[in-house]
Formats: C-alpha cells, sequence, structure tokens
C-alpha cells in the first residue's frame, strides 16, 4: 500500500461513529423511570438545549465574520500562495463539527441522566453501565468526527493544492496552511463553548450553594431549591458540551502540529514519503478502535467494588492495546532513519525512537491523571487535609485548598518536562508532536470517562429531586464523587495534552514564520514574554469575575423566591426553574465575548505589530503561565469540591466524625468547607479548564498568520521531496538527498535554532 493509505483513514473515524450510534441507541431504550423522574428531566433537556440554541446564534454571528476575514487575508496573499480562500471553508467546517460534537454529547447525558437513576435502583453496576455509554457515546463523537474530518479534509486538499509532487514543497505547506483553518474553528468555538458553558454552570451552582445548602440548609438538589433545575443543566453545557467541543479541537490540533512538523520529515518509504504525514491521524484512528475495545473493561460486578478501578482498568487497557499496535504500525510505515531538515540543519530520526516518544506521551499522559486523582479524589492525602483545615473556619479551608493546588503543580510539571525532554531527544521536535499525538490517541476513552462524571452528577440530583430512597441516592453519590474525580483527571489530561501540542504548534510557526531563533535578549521578545505569562491571568480574572457576577444574580434571584413565593419551603409550591435558568443564559452568552476576543486577538496585534519573534515571545509566555494556571486550577478547585462532598458522605479525623449528610442543617465545619468549594467551582469549571484551548488557540492563530509576517515563510526548509509511489521503504532515488551522517546533527540541540 503506498500514498494511496490516506483513503483509507476516514473508514477508522466512521466506525467510532457507527458504534457511538449504536451505542446511543441502547441508552435511549433503558427505563427513564416514573413521570416525576422525567418531567424534572424534561427541565434539564429543555434549558439545556436553549443555552446551546442560544449560544449558537452568537457563535454562527462569530464564524461567518471570522470566516469573511480568513478568506479576504488569504486573497491578500494569493501571490506568494501562501494559503487560500479555501480556508475559511476549512474554518466553518471545522467550527460546525466541533459545535456538534459539544451537542452530541449533550443530548446523549441529558437522556443518560435520568435512565441512570433508574438504573441506580437495581444496583450500582447498571448504574454505572448506563452513565457510562453516555460518557462513551461523546468521546466516540469527538474522536470519530476529528478523524473524520480532518483525514477527509486532507484528501480534499491534497487533491487541490499538491501538484508539485513535493512532500515538504510549497503545495504541501500550503495544504497544510488551509486545513490549518479546520483547527482554528473548532479550537475558537471550544472557547466559547468551554467559557460560555462554564460561566452557565458555575453561577447556578454557586446560587444553589450558598442560598439553598448555607442559608435556607436543605440539600444540594432539594427540589424546593429554584437553582436546582439551572445547576443541572450547567453540568451538561459546562462538563458535557463544552468538554466535547475542548478535546475536539485538541484532538485535531495536536493531529495538525504533527502533520506540519512530518511534512519536514525526509522519509524514503513505501508511502510516497507521506508516512510521517499519515501516521498521526493512523495512531488517532486506531485509538478509536481500542478504546472501544477498552470499554468492555468497565464492569463492576456488586455494589462494594471500586467504580475508580473498574474505569481505571478500560483506560490501561487501552493505553496499553495502542502502545503494542504503535509499534508494528511504525514498522510497517516508517524506514529505519529519516531526518527532520530544516533550512541548513538536518537531524537524523531512528525510526524506533518514533515508537519510543509514542510511548513516553502514553506514559505522561496516564502519569498526569494519576498525580491529579491523587490530588482531588475522596480519602487522599491532599483532600483530607483540607477536611481537617474545615474544622477551623472559613479561611482555613481556603488557604488549604489553594496550597493543594499550588502543590499540586510540582509533579506534573516535573512529569511534562520529562516527557518534552525525552521525546525531542528521542526524535527531535517530531518526536514531541508524536509523543502528544500518543497521549492524545485514547481520547475516546478519555472523554467517556470524563462524561460519565456530569451524567452520574444529574442521576444524583434528579434522584434527590424525585425523593427516591436513600440506598438510589447512595449509589449515585458513588458514582457522582468519582465522576468529581474523573473530570478533574481529564482536564489534568488536556493541560497535559496542552503543552505537548502547544510546544509542537510552536515549532511549526517558527518555520512558517521563516525564523531562525527566539532571542530572549531582544527588548522587544522579552516584553512580550512578560506580556504572554499575563495574558491567562487576565484571561482568568474575566471569566472568575463574569462567574461572580451572574452568582450574584442568581443568589439574589434564590432569595426572592424563597421569600416571595409562599409555601415554596413547605414543598406546596413549585418554584420559578426558568427564571433562574434565562439568568445562567443570559450571563454566559454576554461574558464569554470577551475572554475569547483576548485569545483571538492577542497574537494577531502583536504579530503585526512588533513581527514573528515577538510574537513566539508571547506564546511562549501564554504556554509556560497558562499550563501552570490550569494545573492549579483545575487541582485546587477539584480537591474543594471533594473535601465537601467528605463531610455529605461522613468523614473521620483524628477520631472526630464531622458531619453526615442526613442531619437538618450542615455544621459549622461543612458550611467551610462549602465555601470553599464556591470558591473553587469557577476554578475548576471555567477558567481552569479554558487554559488548555488559550494556549493552543492563540498558536494557531499565530500558525495561520504566520506566512503573512514574513514574506520568506516557509522557503528554504530543506530540499523538496518528490511524494514517490510506492517506493520500498529504505530504497534510494535520485531525487532524495543523501541521509545526513552524525557529523551533521548540531548538539545540543535547541528550540527555534537547531532541529
Amino acid at each position: 500500500m503506498g500514498p494511496e493509505l490516506m483513503y483509507y483513514l476516514p473508514v477508522l473515524g466512521v466506525l467510532g461513529l457507527v458504534v457511538m450510534v449504536a451505542k446511543a441507541m441502547w441508552v435511549s431504550k433503558q427505563d427513564a423511570g416514573d413521570a416525576n423522574m422525567q418531567e424534572l428531566a424534561g427541565y434539564i433537556a429543555k434549558g439545556a438545549s436553549a443555552f446551546l440554541k442560544a449560544e449558537w446564534r452568537v457563535l454562527g454571528v462569530f464564524a461567518v465574520i471570522a470566516a469573511v476575514l480568513l478568506a479576504w487575508s488569504a486573497e491578500l496573499d494569493a501571490v506568494a500562495r501562501h494559503t487560500d480562500w479555501v480556508i475559511a471553508v476549512a474554518f466553518l467546517i471545522g467550527a460546525f463539527f466541533s459545535a456538534f460534537a459539544g451537542w452530541i454529547g449533550m443530548n446523549i447525558a441529558t437522556k443518560a441522566n435520568v435512565r441512570t437513576t433508574q438504573a441506580a435502583r437495581t444496583g450500582l453496576s447498571q448504574g454505572l453501565k448506563v452513565s457510562f455509554n453516555g460518557g462513551t457515546v461523546m468521546g466516540l463523537g469527538v474522536a470519530g468526527l476529528a478523524v473524520l474530518g480532518i483525514s477527509s479534509l486532507f484528501i480534499i486538499f491534497f487533491k487541490m493544492y499538491v501538484t508539485d509532487g513535493m512532500v515538504n514543497g510549497e503545495s504541501m505547506m500550503q495544504c497544510l496552511e488551509v486545513l490549518a483553518g479546520f483547527s482554528l474553528g473548532a479550537e475558537s468555538i471550544a472557547l466559547f463553548a468551554r467559557v460560555g458553558g462554564g460561566i452557565y454552570t458555575k453561577a447556578a451552582d454557586v446560587g444553589a450553594d450558598l442560598v439553598g445548602k448555607v442559608e435556607a440548609g436543605i440539600p444540594e438538589d432539594d427540589p424546593r431549591n429554584p437553582a436546582t433545575v439551572a445547576d443541572n443543566v450547567g453540568d451538561n453545557v459546562g462538563d458535557v458540551a463544552g468538554m466535547g467541543a475542548d478535546l475536539f479541537g485538541s484532538y485535531v490540533a495536536t493531529i495538525l502540529s504533527t502533520m506540519v512538523l512530518g511534512r519536514e520529515v525526509v522519509s524514503a518509504d513505501s508511502f510516497g514519503g507521506m508516512a510521517p504525514i499519515l501516521l498521526p491521524i493512523l495512531i488517532a484512528g486506531l485509538g478509536i478502535v481500542f478504546s472501544i475495545i477498552g470499554t468492555f473493561f468497565v464492569r463492576i460486578s456488586k455494589d462494594t467494588d471500586s467504580v475508580m478501578a473498574a474505569l481505571n482498568k478500560g483506560n490501561i487497557g487501552s493505553i496499553l492495546l495502542t502502545a503494542i499496535a504503535s509499534y508494528f504500525v511504525i514498522g510497517w510505515m516508517l524506514p529505519e532513519t529519516m531526518s527532520f531538515q530544516r533550512g541548513e540543519v538536518v537531524r537524523e530520526i531512528a525510526r524506533i525512537n518514533v515508537f519510543w516518544a509514542i510511548i513516553l506521551g502514553l506514559v505522561v499522559g496516564f502519569l498526569m491523571s494519576y498525580i491529579t486523582e491523587y490530588y482531588t479524589a475522596m480519602g487522599r492525602k491532599p483532600v483530607l487535609s483540607i477536611v481537617k483545615k474545615s474544622g477551623t473556619g472559613h479561611a482555613t479551608n481556603v488557604i488549604g485548598g489553594l496550597a493543594v493546588g499550588m502543590e499540586s503543580t510540582f509533579l506534573p510539571i516535573l512529569v511534562l518536562a520529562a516527557g518534552i525532554f525525552g521525546s525531542f531527544q528521542l526524535a527531535g521536535l517530531y518526536g514531541v508532536a508524536i509523543a502528544a499525538a500518543g497521549m492524545m490517541a485514547t481520547t475516546a476513552m478519555q472523554l467517556a470517562i470524563d462524561a460519565f462524571g456530569p451524567i452520574a452528577d444529574n442521576a444524583g440530583g434528579i434522584a434527590e429531586m424525585s425523593g427516591l430512597p436513600k440506598e438510589v441516592r447512595e449509589r449515585t453519590d458513588i458514582l457522582d464523587a468519582t465522576g468529581n474525580t474523573t473530570a478533574a483527571t481529564g482536564k489534568g489530561f488536556a493541560i497535559a495534552s496542552a503543552a505537548l501540542t502547544a510546544l509542537a504548534l510552536f515549532a511549526a510557526y517558527v518555520g512558517l514564520a521563516g525564523i531562525t531563533a527566539i532571542d530572549i535578549y531582544k527588548a522587544d521578545v522579552l516584553a512580550m514574554l512578560f506580556v504572554g505569562g499575563m495574558i491567562p491571568f487576565l484571561f482568568s480574572s474575566m471569566a472568575i469575575s463574569a462567574v461572580g457576577k451572574a452568582a450574584m444574580d442568581m443568589v439574589r434571584e434564590v432569595r426572592r423566591q424563597f421569600k416571595e413565593i409562599p409555601g415554596i419551603m413547605e414543598g406546596k409550591a413549585k418554584p420559578e426553574y426558568e427564571k433562574c435558568v434565562a439568568i445562567s443564559t443570559q450571563a454566559s452568552i454576554r461574558e464569554m465575548i470577551l475572554p475569547g476576543a483576548l485569545a483571538l486577538l492577542s497574537p494577531v496585534i502583536v504579530g503585526f505589530a512588533f513581527g514573528a519573534e515577538a510574537l513566539g515571545g508571547l506564546l511562549a509566555g501564554i504556554t509556560v503561565s497558562g499550563v501552570l494556571m490550569g494545573i492549579f486550577q483545575n487541582n485546587a478547585g477539584g480537591a474543594w469540591d471533594n473535601a465537601k462532598k467528605s463531610f455529605e458522605k461522613g468523614v473521620e479525623i483524628d477520631g472526630q466524625m464531622y458531619y453526615k449528610h442526613k442531619s437538618d442543617k450542615p455544621s459549622p465545619p461543612h458550611q467551610a468547607a462549602v465555601t470553599g468549594d464556591t470558591v473553587g467551582d469557577p476554578f475548576k469549571d471555567t477558567s481552569g479548564p479554558s487554559m488548555n484551548i488559550l494556549i493552543k488557540l492563540t498558536s494557531i492563530v499565530a500558525l495561520i498568520i504566520a506566512p503573512h509576517l514574513n514574506e520568506g515563510a516557509g522557503h528554504g526548509t530543506g530540499t523538496p521531496v518528490p511524494v514517490m509511489q510506492n517506493m520500498p521503504a529504505g530504497s534510494s532515488d535520485a531525487s532524495l538527498p543523501e541521509a545526513p551522517s552524525k557529523d551533521h546533527v548540531s548538539a545540543p540541540l535547541d528550540l527555534g535554532h537547531r532541529f
């Protein structure tokens, strides 16, 4: 098989979508419970749908305007042939696919929640089966759409643009430059979906907690609380639709960055020299297959079995299968040695080192998830330390959570640094990119585990609002607590992939911008490095402030209803749920614009005002600061949340039993834990998870505008290599440059100068 391998890659995406449909049909056929349960689930589904429609109206206008600007700028650059107006079409397709991926997740989640509640009446194992299958629908939908979209568009653009037959020539660069529009569209929608959904869910959650739980002393999901439906809607629009769009964008950006760097790898393979470009798509597609197999490992037989252990079994299974398959795929596709060429500098890459880079990426992803689980899981030392500090008041709880979040950056950064250094030593910048592709290969499984959480959370809320027996709520609480941890690990996984992907995108940007180094001794570069480091802080401030404003409106509305609606506390009158839903919807749509504009415009302004090298400094600052902020906020928020849940479950510290769930009113330590949770809510569900999108989006925008910053971009990136028809691996050709000797490899290798 030769270059025609590209025509088979979309089949793997279609396979994921076919299994997704089968899983969705199975979930839809499950018992949805009694009329009351279905009515409550209907409120949640209606509210989630209303939010998405309102958000899509705004984003539709944005997408059209952005597409017009992209087409216009591409036409200005038509003489240089760096890009084409078709990039606008790719942008719109990427935006649509990203929004559609989020809708798939939200649609099934609003069906799976009530069915999980009903299944939990039978037993914990059945509740896990329904909720996890609901999450699997989202995971396979995101991965299937990503592989189908990027592989199909690559085929189309390859046919349109690669007319000179050169793998690393101008026409291939133009093909990938246009394909970058697909990634830009996906990440743009992901940012707004993540920020908007995060503002929605946390405004409702904070309002429901502060007035309902603390002031009125009623349970979190009590039907008397007017904000409880909005809170459950928020779980779907933020943690499901937002997360789906988020990881769709991450998945696409990772594949794209590896393809761009693969263009600069000279490979005498049987795929016309295209093996380094096609490899990341194939690994992503195989990851879908192994994620499907991994779902069959997620089983428990009785209520005492560990749900987290079952999920880990499925995750580890899919990772191991991907690792084993990668060895054979790389041996089949790549020649024994290749060379990465940029300008006059070449680096030899051994085939086996590409495999070890993928293994390193898989290990980094697993370790990031494991470390995040340690810092956020109930019963672990970090969460127990916050529980203990809650005994002395609100201030010490907040101090404890901040300390845990800051400490939690230590090990992940060391793991990331080791992964970056190790993969670079193995295979240069292509090694870093393929390591990220390896990490993202099992995205379908990672996202299934992540989406399981909000489904379980909703299921618990419906059980509480429906007044089901306590054993049902206890089972949903087990699923919910596990889901809270898996949500945190999913965010840790996302920020790790963002760091590796951003470095690969950064390297691709350097090549397309036609610069050889980022010199921080230059005043403008150093200045923009500091500006880039500041942007994640400003972005977080905007997002958290938006939650605060919306939460204040929510608190006032809940207090008003408690005061003005007679019989609401006695359960004789139904709250006006729709008014709280409207507050969250309006606030999230209004407040998501400014943070999104900051992410999109900052690289454009800096790039055209100060030049390509200064923009490189900005990207470096955003990446380092954003990764640290993302880890800190995600882990601090997750730890605060599970500290609160520890009180609701009942926890013993130093021989003293702290608050149990069935007390009439929260104890002072539990009230302190609720305060910490409300502080952590916008951390872990609004600003924190948005950091990885901010990092990648700014890098992709820079990649898009790179050719406009330097007219010489893309030239001198090595001797163009023709697309060879079915050349046997390892064979030679007169047009192929001689394989560089080790003497040609400069050492040590530094980013942006020696590759």
